[in-house]
C-alpha cells in the first residue's frame, strides 16, 4: 500500500526508533561480522528438553493451557525458588508464567504505573524499561550506577524517591554491566521503601549467571521486599532457549492478582507444550544449579582471548556479557566505534551509551560470550589484532 495518509499520528514514544540489538545485529549479518552483540546462544539446548517438548506435543497438550500457566510448571517453579531461596510462592496464587521477562516486565508497569507516577530506574538501563513507563504514561527518574564498578549510590536513589514514586525497578545480575547487587544493596533498598506504597520491579533473568563463588541475592529471598515485589526471571537465560520467549513472575498475592488483571487481556497465556517441556525438564536441578560454571568457564575463556589486546576489560560478575573500554585503541564515540568494530574488524558490539537516556559515553562496548569456543576464538584473533 503506497498511498499516503491523512490520519495524524500522535505517537506516544516519538523519540523511540529500532532497538542497538536490532541496528547492530543487522549490521553484522550484512557485513558478515561474528555477531557479539545481541544476547543469544549460537549453540543448542539440551536434546531431552526438545524430546519433553515433544511428548506433550503428541500427548495432545496442543490448546489454550490455563491463563496463568500450566500446574505442574508452577509447581515446579515453586519448587525450585523454596529450595534456592527460603521463600514460598504459591503455585496457584503467586506465580504467572509470562511470555517471556520482556512480557512479565511490561505488563508488570502497567499494572501498577498510572499517568503521573515516577518510575525510579538505573542507568545504563536495559532498553524496554523506559519505553514501556512512557507507553502507560509514567516518567522515568534516572539513577545512576557509579562508573566503573556500577554499583547504586543509594543516598542518590533516596533524593529521587517523591511521593508520585510508585515503582522502582532493579536489575541484578545487571545488563548491560554484569554487575551484582548483594545483601546490603537490598537491606539499603528495603530501608528507602519501608512504610510507602512503592512496589519493586526486580529482573533477575540472569538469576542463575553469577561467578566467582557469590550468591544470588533474589529479591525473594529478603522477606520484607518480597512483600512488595514482582520478581521476574526467564526460561529463556536458563535454558539457551531465548527464541521460546517463556519467563515467569514472583509476587505475593495481593500483586499478583492485579498482574493477572492486565495479563489475561495483553498475553492471556503461554505456549502450552513448551511448558510441560520445561517442567519436566527442570525436575533435575543440576540443569540449573550448573549453568553459573556453564558460563563462568565461557567468560575466563573469552578474557583469555581478549588478553594482549588493547582493550581494557571491566569485571564480569555476572550475565553473559563482558564490558570493556577501548580509550587504548579509538577515541571514537562509543556508537561510531561499534559500527567500525563491525564493519572493519568484523565483530559485532554494543554501545553502552545505548543504555543512557542522555547518551553517556565512557567510551566502553558490551560483547555477548554465550558463544561456542570457535566464535569465541574467532573474534579473539580478530580482536587481537586491532
Amino acid at each position: 500500500m503506497t498511498q499516503s495518509t491523512a490520519i495524524k499520528l500522535h505517537s506516544k514514544l516519538p523519540d523511540v526508533g529500532v532497538t542497538i540489538f536490532t541496528v547492530m545485529s543487522k549490521l553484522a549479518a550484512d557485513c558478515g561480522a561474528i555477531n557479539l552483540s545481541q544476547g543469544f546462544p549460537d549453540f543448542q539446548a539440551d536434546a531431552s528438553l526438545f524430546e519433553a517438548t515433544f511428548r506433550a506435543m503428541q500427548a495432545g497438550r496442543n490448546q489454550y493451557p490455563p491463563m496463568t500457566g500450566v500446574p505442574e510448571l508452577r509447581t515446579a517453579i515453586a519448587t525450585k525458588v523454596e529450595a534456592l531461596y527460603g521463600a514460598r510462592y504459591d503455585a496457584e496464587q503467586e506465580i504467572t508464567v509470562t511470555a517471556g521477562a520482556t512480557q512479565a516486565i511490561f505488563t508488570a508497569i502497567a499494572a501498577f504505573v498510572r499517568a503521573g507516577d515516577e518510575v525510579i530506574v538505573f542507568e545504563p538501563v536495559y532498553d524496554s524499561y523506559v519505553p514501556a513507563i512512557q507507553t502507560v504514561g509514567g516518567t522515568a527518574v534516572f539513577a545512576q550506577l557509579q562508573f566503573p564498578d556500577y554499583k547504586p549510590d543509594w543516598d542518590q536513589v533516596r533524593s529521587l524517591i517523591s511521593p508520585r514514586t510508585r515503582m522502582i525497578i532493579i536489575n541484578s545480575p545487571h545488563n548491560p554491566t554484569g554487575s551484582l547487587l548483594d545483601a546490603a544493596d537490598l537491606a539499603a533498598l528495603a530501608t528507602l521503601t519501608r512504610n510507602s506504597d512503592i512496589v519493586v520491579l526486580a529482573d533477575e533473568v540472569y538469576e542463575h549467571i553469577v561467578f566467582d563463588g557469590e550468591p544470588h541475592e533474589s529479591v525473594a529471598r529478603h522477606a520484607e521486599l518480597a512483600a512488595r515485589s514482582i520478581v521476574v526471571s526467564s526460561f529463556g537465560k536458563t535454558y539457551h532457549i531465548t527464541g521460546w520467549k517463556i519467563g515467569y513472575v514472583l509476587a505475593p498475592r495481593a500483586l499478583m492478582a492485579e498482574f493477572r488483571k492486565v495479563h489475561q487481556f495483553n498475553v492471556f497465556t503461554v505456549n502450552a507444550p513448551c511448558q510441560i517441556g520445561i517442567a519436566e525438564y527442570m525436575a533435575d536441578a543440576s540443569r540449573h544449579l550448573g549453568l553459573a560454571a556453564f558460563y563462568e568457564e565461557k567468560r575466563d575463556f573469552f578474557r583469555s582471548q581478549l588478553a594482549g589486546s588493547r582493550f581494557e576489560l571491566l569485571p564480569c560478575r555476572g550475565t553473559y556479557f563482558q564490558l570493556a573500554r577501548y580509550d587504548a585503541i579509538s577515541a571514537l564515540p562509543d556508537r561510531e566505534f561499534s559500527q567500525w568494530m563491525t564493519r572493519e574488524v568484523g565483530v559485532a558490539v554494543i554501545p553502552v551509551s545505548a543504555f543512557y537516556h542522555a547518551g553517556r559515553d565512557d567510551h566502553v562496548i558490551r560483547f555477548c560470550f554465550a558463544k561456542q569456543a570457535s566464535t569465541l576464538t574467532a573474534a579473539g584473533e580478530k580482536l587481537r589484532r586491532i
